[in-house]
C-alpha cells in the first residue's frame, strides 16, 4: 500500500488571503489531506496541489461576491469552494448543497470544528430544495457538471436579478458558448467570463459568471416554483 501524499508548505499568499482565519484554512487543508481523502471526498493525488488548485483557487471567488449576500453551494462536495468562501467572508450567509450522505456528514464536521457559524449545510439535490429553500442572490459551483446542465439545476434557486458563479477551467467560453441557448431559456440576461486571484493563484481563476432577470429559470421553473410553494404551505398548515 502506497504512503499517503505529503500536505504541501503553506504558500505565502495564504496567510494575506485568509487573514483571521488563517489558522482554520490550514485545519480545514489537514482535514482534507487526511479524513477526505480516507472517505474518499479528495483524491489522494489532489493532496500535494490542495493549496494552489483548491482552497486558494476557491477563496479568490470572494473578489467576484456582493457584499452581505445569501449563497448556494450547489454540489458542495468536500466544501469546494463554499468552504474557502466562508473562510474569508463572514458577512455571507452560506448554504452548502449536497446530495450525499456521506459528505454532508463530513461538511456538517467542518462547519462545526471551524465554528462557521454563518454556514448551514442542507443534504438534497437542487432540483429537490427548489422553493422549499428560500432564494438566494448568488449559486456557487465547481466541477460539478458541465455548464448547460449547471445551470439547470442552480439557476431556478436564484432570487430575481441574482447570478451563478462557476469556477470553471480551460473550457470556460467552450461551455459558455454551448449553453447559450439553455441560458437563454433560463432567463439569463447576461453572461461573461471573469479571471480572479491576480498575484495569489497562477494560472488565475476562471469564473463564468450568469446574470439573470426577474424569472430565474425561466416560465418552467416559475410555475415549478410556484407549486413548491403551495405544496410547502399545504404541509405548514397541515402541522
Amino acid at each position: 500500500m502506497s504512503e499517503a501524499a505529503e500536505l504541501p508548505p503553506v504558500p505565502e499568499q495564504a496567510r494575506d488571503v485568509f487573514g483571521d482565519r488563517y489558522a482554520d484554512a490550514v485545519r480545514y487543508a489537514d482535514l482534507l489531506a487526511e479524513a477526505g481523502v480516507k472517505r474518499g471526498l479528495i483524491g489522494p493525488r489532489e493532496v500535494p496541489r490542495l493549496w494552489e488548485r483548491h482552497l486558494l483557487n476557491c477563496a479568490v471567488l470572494s473578489e467576484v461576491v456582493p457584499e452581505g449576500v445569501t449563497v448556494c453551494d450547489v454540489g458542495s462536495g468536500a466544501g469546494l469552494p463554499g468552504i474557502p468562501l466562508a473562510l474569508v467572508r463572514d458577512d455571507l450567509k452560506i448554504t452548502l448543497l449536497e446530495p450525499l450522505l456521506r459528505r454532508t456528514n463530513f461538511l456538517t464536521e467542518v462547519v462545526e470544528l471551524l465554528g462557521l457559524d454563518h454556514v448551514t449545510v442542507v443534504r438534497g439535490r437542487a432540483e429537490e430544495v427548489m422553493g422549499k429553500m428560500p432564494p438566494v442572490h448568488v449559486v456557487t459551483a465547481r466541477a460539478v457538471a458541465p455548464l448547460d446542465r449547471l445551470a439547470t439545476w442552480g439557476v431556478p434557486l436564484l432570487r430575481p436579478y441574482g447570478e451563478m458563479l462557476a469556477l470553471k477551467g480551460d473550457t470556460a467560453e467552450e461551455e459558455l458558448k454551448a449553453a447559450t441557448a439553455a441560458l437563454s431559456k433560463l432567463g439569463a440576461e447576461e453572461t461573461s467570463i471573469v479571471h480572479v486571484g491576480q498575484g495569489v493563484v497562477d494560472p488565475l481563476s476562471t469564473v463564468v459568471r450568469v446574470e439573470v432577470g426577474e424569472s430565474p429559470g425561466g416560465v418552467r421553473f416559475a410555475a415549478k416554483r410556484a407549486k413548491a410553494a403551495r405544496t410547502g404551505r399545504t404541509r405548514r398548515r397541515r402541522g
